[in-house]
């Protein structure tokens, strides 16, 4: 029977766990209810081993081949962890918890993940051995890192390791994917103006410290304009502008901005955060202030390798007929921490006509499940076929 077949008759089993886990939203590190469910789970499908507690509260799962003439080890991961985003879609299955919701598809994958594991525990038609890694956190706590950290790529000697997410506007079981750059470096900086504050109707007696600010809103977009080379992709928004009084005759001691920066390579990534303390210097001491910026990275740019790029794609075209190219995104993916130890690929899965993620009307489409399920098969069935 094809893969995509076996699928097809376990998507009402699979979309019944991915709207339990939907009903039951859990964020960042907080997913105790997910990690029990997806770990009872892959004891019931008999994993050879199956170890929690992975990344504080990952999941590791263990389905031996066959055979293992190869000695190959192939990792499948998937994320667990919702929004802190108040649901909007009006559907029976919606977030019982306040607050908190599965806006960008976590559920989905999860579910996704626990199908392929089911097929391949009951198949094992592949030489070799496959580690389902189930992550939490990826919403900003760096759970990929953690995992990492935790040494999961070397306990259970993975080689290659492989992931996946959904995306609305992508024809629902379409693919896409790109090598090289994929996903951009998420960064964030705080930005702390001090001057002297006094009376607005007295500007000569102060150190304007508004003024700087806005002129450093302004001066922070030439890193874009000017510093970076034009093919090399930069953003740099600031997205908060606080000051140290609220009152229409006051100017203010302080100004504290917030933002953050995207970039596509270690490279600009570097360039960026030297501008952005380099300018605000400038213009702290231009008009006589001082200023603190603290600039923290976050995520590094997500790097699918050549050749397990190209070999996903082949069977991506194998599940779907095609697979497309997609384009860069700037938003960020820690998955990067686990490409950053080995060599692998992320690819997207079309979610069809949706709201976009982490919008409160965004909902996983079910109907992408066996597409999703075939292809995570089908890169172990693949990679390591067996004799």
């Amino acid at each position: 029977m094809p893969v995509k077949n076996r699928f097809a008759e376990l998507q009402d089993e699979i979309t019944a766990w991915r709207r339990d886990l939907h009903e039951n939203p859990e964020i960042l590190f907080e997913t105790h209810r997910t990690s029990a469910m997806v770990a009872e789970k892959l004891k019931d499908f008999g994993c050879d081993e199956v170890v929690t507690g992975i990344g504080r509260t990952g999941v590791v799962g263990v389905i031996k081949g066959k055979q293992d003439s190869s000695g190959k080890v192939i990792g499948l991961r998937a994320d667990m962890d919702a929004l802190p985003i108040m649901e909007a879609t009006g559907v029976d299955y919606a977030s019982k918890t306040p607050g908190a919701m599965h806006a960008c598809g976590h559920d989905g994958h999860t579910a996704m993940l626990l199908g392929a594991a089911k097929y391949l525990s009951e198949t094992r038609n592949f030489d070799g051995t496959v580690v389902v890694i189930f992550q939490p956190a990826e919403e900003g706590g760096g759970g990929g890192k953690e995992m990492c950290d935790d040494g999961m790529m070397e306990r259970w000697g993975i080689q290659e390791v492989y992931g996946m997410h959904n995306w609305p506007g992508l024809p629902v079981g379409s693919f896409a994917i790109r090598p090289g750059a994929f996903f951009a470096a998420t960064d964030q900086f705080d930005i702390h103006f001090e001057g002297k504050g006094g009376h607005a109707a007295k500007p000569h007696e102060t150190v304007d410290t508004t003024v700087m600010a806005a002129q450093a809103v302004t001066a922070l977009q030439t890193i874009a304009s000017r510093n970076a080379d034009p093919i090399d992709q930069v953003v740099v928004s600031v997205t908060s502008f606080e000051t140290s009084s609220n009152a229409f005759n006051v100017i203010p001691q302080k100004v504290h901005l917030k933002g953050t920066v995207r970039t596509m390579s270690k490279e600009m990534r570097a360039l960026a955060e030297t501008r952005i303390e380099e300018i605000c210097s400038g213009i702290a001491t231009t008009f006589g202030g001082s200023v603190v910026v603290d600039y923290h990275r976050g995520y590094p740019v997500m790097v699918n390798t050549e050749d397990q790029t190209e070999f996903a794609a082949e069977v991506a075209k194998t599940v779907a007929g095609q697979c497309d190219d997609a384009p860069l995104v700037m938003g960020g993916e820690d998955f990067a921490f686990m490409l950053e130890e080995r060599p692998g690929a992320y690819i997207l899965v079309g979610n069809g006509d949706t709201a976009m993620v982490h919008h409160p009307e965004y909902n996983f489409n079910d109907e992408a499940i066996p597409a999703g399920c075939s292809w995570w098969a089908e890169i172990v069935e693949s990679r390591m076929p067996a004799a």
